[in-house]
């Protein structure tokens, strides 16, 4: 799927020499790898906290 903000990159990566194409994909790529990994880290902690608070209140509920 295709959207307007793609289109946009391919075309400000076509007025660019191939070589220069080619060390723009290889910095989209780290950054991508960066940003999966912190989306996956914030899922994680999100799902901790949300189980630590479950936690909490089943201690809490329990006195």
């Amino acid at each position: 799927m295709s959207s307007p903000a793609i289109a946009t990159v391919i075309k400000m990566m076509e007025s660019l020499s191939e070589d220069v194409q080619e060390r723009v994909a290889e910095h989209l790529r780290e950054y991508l790898e960066d940003l999966q990994d912190e989306l996956k880290w914030n899922k994680s902690f999100k799902k901790t906290q949300q189980r630590n608070r479950s936690q909490e209140l089943s201690y809490y509920c329990k006195k």
